[in-house]
């Protein structure tokens, strides 16, 4: 038998094991810089792309519906003539304060949050009031845990009509009876049961609250006499939901800040709000007052944007909601989560106000998106 000679059972030294062990870690090191480089990058891609996805459908959102402001039928809240005092500042019952959710005479309204210094609003530190004070109907819907964030209230007929059928008036109470197949016009966006409509031809509309609605026969009862519909155009005179929604800011379920949207009901409260977008953290707005809105209504609007004004200086008159043209709209979108996007000290700007955010280590990827939208119903003072 023959054994292996010893000088050739010679091991790995120590050197070379030292040597090994360096390059190892070396290249172990090396992976985790490449993971951890590829992970930053990730978070910033997916806090980027959710910001702009984020940013884009809030605008969008608020938006569309900006631009139904003045729809009254075939013809603009500047044109129409329209029942005096109709659906005028339903105050809720408990609530103090003027401005409910139900006031029709006024197309728009915004609020405009108080800022932590004149050009700036640091997200954890502005206070919780806004000017004009939020009436009770708005203050119910509880935005006052996230500062800094203007509240716009919009109010319109719904886009889309239902074709009136036959008005009969009876005494003091007029049944209007609308067209076959046309009930589901009144029902869009997931309003089921109407409470507030308006009816309307090319020269007057009317805004009610309904004594009774009646899906299935098509009928909406009304305790008011509408002479003036009788004997109705064929094609003109239509039936329309009211629309009253606040768009605003408040946290959600897990705390982050989002954008919600809540419908008006006929008692002067908002019901139940739904929550649009997360993400957002601000909204501001500018709002663009007509060339004679000193004058009107005495002097028909010209249809020019003359200035842009703060919600703060705008008066809660008729003539000053109907003055508005135009509004200019900023959001401050933020990532869901941490994106290590070290952010610019100053923070993110939205229509002249620099945002900082409430916790300085905050590394959340914030950016501002702005618009400017024109009320079509109100251009050249139709």
């Amino acid at each position: 038998m023959r054994f292996p000679s010893p000088k050739r059972a010679r091991g790995v030294s120590l050197i070379e094991m030292m040597i090994a062990l360096a390059i190892g870690t070396f290249l172990i090191l090396g992976l985790a810089r490449v993971f951890s480089a590829s992970r930053t990058a990730y978070q910033l891609s997916e806090g980027v792309s959710r910001v702009q996805e984020n940013g884009r459908f809030a605008i969008d959102f608020i938006q569309r519906d900006l631009r139904m402001v003045g729809h009254m039928g075939c013809v603009n809240d500047q044109a129409h003539l329209q029942n005096v005092g109709a659906l005028l500042n339903r105050v809720p019952a408990g609530t103090a304060g003027a401005n409910s959710g139900v006031n029709f005479p006024l197309g728009i309204q915004a609020y405009e949050a108080a800022k932590t210094s004149a050009t700036t609003m640091n997200l954890g530190t502005a206070a919780n009031t806004w000017t004009p004070a939020l009436p009770g109907a708005l203050a119910a819907l509880n935005p006052a845990p996230s500062p800094g964030s203007d509240v716009l209230q919009l109010r319109f007929l719904a886009s889309e009509g239902a074709a009136i059928q036959a008005v009969v008036v009876s005494g003091t109470t007029s049944t209007i009876t609308v067209a076959p197949g046309r009930w589901d016009a009144l029902t869009q966006d997931g309003v089921v049961n109407p409470t507030m409509f308006g009816i309307a031809d090319c020269s007057f509309v009317d805004l009610f609250l309904p004594s009774s609605t009646n899906a299935a026969t098509r009928t909406v009862t009304v305790n008011a006499a509408l002479d003036r519909y009788t004997p109705q155009p064929a094609g003109q005179t239509m039936l329309y939901r009211l629309e009253s929604l606040v768009y605003y800011v408040a946290p959600n379920a897990s705390g982050q800040r989002s954008l919600w949207r809540a419908r008006a009901l006929a008692s002067g409260f908002y019901g139940p709000a739904e929550e649009l977008v997360e993400g957002i953290e601000s909204l501001q707005l500018q709002l663009g007052l007509d060339r004679n809105t000193g004058t009107m209504p005495a002097e028909s609007p010209s249809g020019y944007v003359g200035t842009f004004v703060l919600p703060s200086a705008m008066a809660t008159t008729e003539p000053a909601s109907r003055s508005v043209g135009a509004v200019r709209l900023g959001v401050l979108a933020s990532s869901p989560d941490r994106s290590a996007s070290g952010q610019a000290p100053l923070g993110r700007s939205v229509l002249g106000v620099r945002f900082t955010p409430a916790d300085a280590t905050d590394t959340r990827y914030r950016f501002g998106y702005e618009s400017t939208i024109a009320m079509r119903n109100r251009l050249y003072g139709n």
